[in-house]
Order: C-alpha cells, then structure tokens, then sequence
C-alpha cells in the first residue's frame, strides 16, 4: 500500500475485542485485520445480488 489515510475509529469494546481475537488468531496486526476484512467486505459486495 504506498498511499496511506490515517483515520480515528470508535469502536464498542466488545467489537474491539473480536477484532483482536481475529487478529491474534490471524496472526495479523489490529490494523491489517481491519484491512483485510474491509478489503473482503467490499469485494464481497459487488458479487451481493441483494443490497444489506
């Protein structure tokens, strides 16, 4: 990734909690297992026939 946006996310703490679990299982850095799920979800939307 050569560009990059820092940016403040609130999070409740049980969400938090299941995103580090998921990275530790990962053996992702917080950051990067936000990333990567992102990049996921957003891939995953343009296949959804149905919108959320």
């Amino acid at each position: 990734m050569t560009d990059e946006k820092r940016i403040s996310l609130r999070l409740p703490t049980d969400l938090h909690a299941r995103l580090v679990e998921q990275a530790r299982s990962d053996r992702r850095s917080l950051n990067s297992e936000i990333v990567h799920l992102l990049e996921v979800a957003l891939t995953n939307a343009g296949r959804d026939d149905e919108s959320p």
